[in-house]
C-alpha cells in the first residue's frame, strides 16, 4: 500500500507483464482524501500491444498511514474525456 501521494498507481504486473501502464497522473487534491487522475493503457493480450489511452480518476482515503482506495470513474474514450471537458468549461464560463 501506499504511504504518500507520489506512491500512488494504476500500473499492475502480472507475472512478466505490465497489464496497466500508467503513462502519466495529476494529483488533484492531496491529505487525508486524495484525489488523482490518471492516463493509462491496458495491455491487450490477443494482439500483443497496449490499446489505446484511458482515464481514470480514484479517490483515496488515508487510514492507518495507508492510502486505500474508495472509489474510482473510468473515462473510456478520448471522445467521452472531450465531452466532460466541453461540459465544465461551460460550466465555468458561466459563472
Amino acid at each position: 500500500m501506499a504511504e504518500t501521494v507520489d506512491e500512488l498507481t494504476v500500473s499492475y504486473q502480472d507475472g512478466d507483464i505490465e497489464t496497466v501502464k500508467e503513462l502519466d497522473k495529476k494529483v488533484l487534491t492531496k491529505g487525508a482524501w486524495a484525489t488523482v487522475m490518471y492516463r493509462y493503457q491496458d495491455w491487450n493480450r490477443a494482439k500483443e500491444e497496449y490499446g489505446p489511452d484511458k482515464y481514470t480518476i480514484r479517490r483515496y482515503q488515508k487510514r492507518n498511514g495507508e492510502y486505500q482506495q474508495k472509489s474510482k470513474f473510468n473515462i473510456s474514450s478520448k471522445d467521452q474525456a472531450k465531452s466532460i471537458i466541453a461540459a465544465l468549461e461551460e460550466w465555468i464560463d458561466k459563472e
